[in-house]
């Protein structure tokens, strides 16, 4: 479905189930350069189970208008601005990635309109490596290389894939390719920037859930582990040899993480 958020069409994937506002509504958010598509294994059940899903394209991905927004603040600001344009009071925020640092910081500027938090491949802080940015800038393929190689773990080279028929590593790696040249490097740089975490975990109150691999080559356990330490009340869930595209890797664990917010 289309709605407008900021004077732009945002889309929003409800799950193959119409959005009813009554349900405990669920906003799910991708990581950099990707779009709602990722959340496939997640949305629809979600959806045929009670919840109000809004699984997004944040500003200049997938199917959403506008230009990228430039800082997690701002994307923060507009996941406000979509609960207000879809009539939703209150919701979880799932995210991933990206999206992860998106929630946390919409729970510590709007914690009234946050009643959960899921965190899946997360950290405080997300700094990027200068070859992976250098590559994104020069919109070079390297950097959706590096990220396929990086981002997967083993499983993923053995065709484990959750969907039947399809590639794990490739899948992801063609919902890098369609989106917009300079998109990836305005996410990454939007994540690197960040600083705010720290102040943002020490400020929620709301039920957090962080979902981790063990090999999470991107968003390393030890830093997420210190996040939960830093969020009071948060529940950590360690997927052991899982890496940081947990979403197609583990898309049950996850689903099962993240099912009771």
């Amino acid at each position: 479905m289309l709605i407008e958020v900021a004077g732009h069409n945002a889309h929003i994937a409800t799950g193959g189930v119409t959005l009813d506002t009554s349900r405990p509504a669920m906003v799910l958010i991708h990581g950099a350069s990707l779009d709602h598509s990722v959340w496939a294994l997640q949305s629809r059940y979600l959806a045929h189970h009670g919840h109000a899903v809004l699984a997004v394209d944040l500003p200049g991905h997938g199917k959403s208008g506008g230009a990228p927004l430039t800082s997690i603040a701002a994307m923060a600001e507009w996941i406000a601005a979509l609960l207000d344009a879809a009539g939703i009071a209150q919701a979880a925020l799932i995210g991933h990635s990206m999206g992860s640092l998106v929630a946390l910081e919409t729970a510590h500027r709007f914690p009234s309109r946050v009643r959960a938090l899921g965190l899946i491949g997360t950290t405080a802080a997300m700094p990027v490596a200068p070859d992976l940015l250098n590559a994104a800038a020069a919109n070079s393929h390297d950097a959706i290389a590096m990220l396929s190689r990086w981002g997967h773990g083993y499983a993923a080279a053995l065709g484990n894939c959750k969907a039947p028929g399809m590639w794990m590593t490739g899948s992801a790696e063609r919902v890098l390719e369609r989106a917009a040249p300079g998109l990836l490097h305005t996410d990454l740089l939007a994540c690197a920037n960040y600083a705010g975490g720290p102040a943002a975990a020490a400020a929620i109150t709301c039920p957090t859930v962080i979902v981790q691999g063990t090999r999470d080559a991107m968003t390393p356990l030890k830093a997420a582990t210190s996040l939960a330490a830093a969020i009071k009340g948060a529940k950590l869930t360690v997927l052991d040899g899982a890496a940081h595209m947990l979403l197609a890797e583990r898309p049950d664990a996850v689903l099962q993480a993240i099912a009771a917010l």
